[in-house]
């Protein structure tokens, strides 16, 4: 684990709140406010949108298996302890590569190994995802599974081409499945240029970039946006209440929404 640059799951736990983090996430996260002063609110709000988004699915379309693509560091609520709150039989499989990650997912873990299970990957690597045991598992009888893409798309690089990764993962669900998407926009190109070039510094060319909305949409093309129109910020996708959290400003955006796969 190299503590001399910063971790993006680590700052993400700063600006939480956690305390997983180094005094060089902090310093990163220091810089990253300076550029973008809502970024605080934007990581709580965003922690917010996956609890609502993983309870929406779990009571209101009975879904019961949840692949989490680069979950990052446990915050509670998790989404093992939402969806189980639904139902104590529901069943997540966590994907990540962060080591700090996969330490904590081995604690989680304990919990109950018979419906958590950490897998050790890139989330781009979806062969070695999808022949794993405990994927295996998650799809062994066809019943929907939510795959949850949050605030994780914009650390892959165009040139990764995100939105082939999603339509891959999509292809390996069963029929009825569903799909959780956000990822960090704006309408400003100035802001995405300068904000993208800070993260692809201080992580060594190792993050992607900042998109349009338009370049956000087409993540769900093809499919059933339920809930909203379409994305939207997603302090307002089914908010539990007019006091939920809400972004000071809106220079950046958490940008997405959930959809039901055709």
């Amino acid at each position: 684990m190299d503590v001399s640059r910063p971790s993006v799951a680590r700052m993400y736990d700063h600006l939480l709140g956690g305390t997983d983090n180094y005094q060089v996430d902090r310093e990163a996260c220091e810089k990253l406010l300076h550029l973008a002063p809502s970024s605080r609110e934007l990581a709580l709000v965003n922690r917010a949108f996956l609890s609502r988004a993983v309870r929406y699915l779990a009571r209101e379309q009975g879904v019961r298996r949840f692949l989490d693509h680069g979950s990052g560091l446990p915050t509670r609520p998790n989404v093992h302890q939402v969806a189980q709150d639904v139902d104590p039989a529901s069943e997540v499989v966590y994907i990540d590569n962060d080591p700090v990650v996969l330490a904590h997912g081995e604690i989680m873990l304990a919990e109950d190994p018979r419906t958590t299970a950490v897998l050790n990957a890139d989330i781009r690597d979806t062969t070695k995802i999808f022949e794993s045991g405990a994927v295996r598992r998650l799809l062994r009888d066809d019943q929907p599974v939510a795959g949850l893409f949050v605030s994780v798309l914009h650390c892959i690089p165009d040139d990764d081409d995100p939105w082939e990764l999603v339509r891959r993962v999509c292809q390996q669900l069963p029929r009825g499945s569903y799909l959780v998407i956000s990822q960090l926009a704006s309408g400003d190109p100035e802001l995405r240029h300068s904000i993208t070039d800070f993260m692809q510094e201080i992580t060594d060319n190792s993050w992607g970039t900042v998109r349009s909305y338009s370049q956000v949409n087409r993540f769900f093309e093809g499919h059933d946006v339920l809930v909203t129109p379409e994305p939207v910020e997603v302090s307002r996708w089914l908010p539990d209440s007019g006091l939920a959290p809400r972004q000071r400003s809106e220079e950046w955006i958490e940008y997405g929404g959930v959809a039901r796969i055709r």
